[in-house]
Order: structure tokens, then sequence, then C-alpha cells
């Protein structure tokens, strides 16, 4: 893959050999994002976990303590009074078995996640084939099959995102926008390690975390000191 003459310019700034301290790394990140846009920050931790073993899965959700930076839309399903509530808390849709044609066979997708109360899984579990593919299915591990819809929405808001493995066991994760301070990546990133380490699988024999690396959407990776976690 050829880089631009900006990336090759920026990209000078980063030894490859060297593993930097997260504080070091963030700072680095953050010069390095030069695009004419907000870029994402991003964290990829390659882990010593095998996913295909159901006891290695790494899965959960942490809430960021600074948001990602992105507006999230919230579709929430659920029932009776829980449809009050879900609108109540600021989800931006809200039904129930209606919505399933819409999804099914108009396409419709504008929304980042997806919420249900336990009693509509039978529901939504008919849409597993459209949202499953897309990491958009509701999950107990990531507090998004819940009957307090109230909680759900409010974490998701406040920049509550999902960590999971994916096929090369690595975690991807957006921690921030290149616009935020270095104190805001470096609290956002230490709040998604600290649940990281938490979730590390006891079945797991070996190293759990393997690197560390940070980047923005267009920029080039910093690794991490994985000594420090």
């Amino acid at each position: 893959m050829k880089h631009g003459k900006k990336y090759n310019e920026v990209a000078k700034l980063v030894d490859r050999a060297a593993l930097y301290d997260p504080a070091e790394a963030i700072a680095l990140v953050k010069k390095t994002a030069t695009a004419k846009f907000d870029e994402t920050i991003e964290v990829h931790i390659r882990t010593g976990c095998d996913g295909r073993h159901a006891e290695q899965q790494i899965r959960g959700a942490v809430v960021l303590p600074n948001g990602t930076g992105k507006t999230v839309k919230v579709l929430v399903f659920a029932k009776g009074d829980k449809l009050n509530e879900a609108e109540a808390a600021g989800a931006d849709y809200v039904g129930g078995e209606e919505l399933i044609p819409k999804i099914q066979n108009d396409g419709w997708l504008d929304f980042d996640v997806v919420v249900a109360t336990p009693d509509m899984m039978g529901v939504v579990g008919r849409l597993g084939k459209v949202l499953g593919p897309k990491g958009l299915m509701p999950n107990p591990k990531a507090g998004t099959v819940t009957m307090d819809v109230t909680k759900a929405v409010a974490d998701i808001k406040a920049g509550k995102i999902e960590y999971r493995l994916d096929k090369t066991n690595i975690v991807h994760v957006p921690v921030g926008k290149a616009s935020f301070t270095e104190e805001a990546l470096q609290e956002n990133f230490q709040a998604l390690m600290d649940a990281i380490v938490k979730a590390k699988p006891s079945a797991l024999k070996g190293q759990y975390l393997r690197s560390i690396t940070l980047t923005s959407t267009m920029g080039p990776g910093v690794k991490v000191n994985v000594a420090k976690f």
C-alpha cells in the first residue's frame, strides 16, 4: 500500500521499533493525525486468546469517561411502559414487532446500537441474519439486553463502547477523537485497558496481551508498551 507525502512525513515521527508509554503514544498519535477531518483515535489489542474456544472469548462493554466524540443513535426494542421509558431516556428510535419488516425488507439500518428488553429477544432474534454480521445484535454481556432501558440508553449516550475479539483474536476499539485533549484520551484509554485486563479469561494459559497499537484513522500505528498492563 502506497502512502501519500503527508503520511510519510508524519510517519517519520514514529519509531517503528520502539514501545511507547501510553502518554507518549497518545501525544504522538495526536501529532500524526493531520487529516482535514476530526480523526478517530483507535486502539488495536492483539491477545493470546483463541476465540474459537468459548471459554477464551472476550466480550463486554465499558463507559469511556470522556465519551467517544461520536453521536450515537440508539434503537430500543420494548413493549408496554418500557417504550415510554426508552423514549424518556433519549433513545432515537423505539418500537417492537412493527420494526422487523422495515429492517428486514427495507434495509433500514440508521442506528449504531440496538437495545432490547429480554421479553423482546424472541422478536429481535428474527433479525439475527441482518444484525449479527454488523455486530448490532443485543447481548446481555454488553448490557444491551436489559429491563433497565433508562440506564442502557444513558450509558450508550455517555460513551459506552463494546469490545470483543475479532476472528484474528484482536480487539479494535475507538477511544475518542483527535480533537480530544491528551488527558481525555489518556483517561479513556486507561478505562478501556482496566476493563480488558479484568476481562482476561481464566482458561487462558500464556501471555494475555501480545501487543497494543494506537492509531488515528489516517495516521501511522504507535506501539504501546504492554508491560505497563
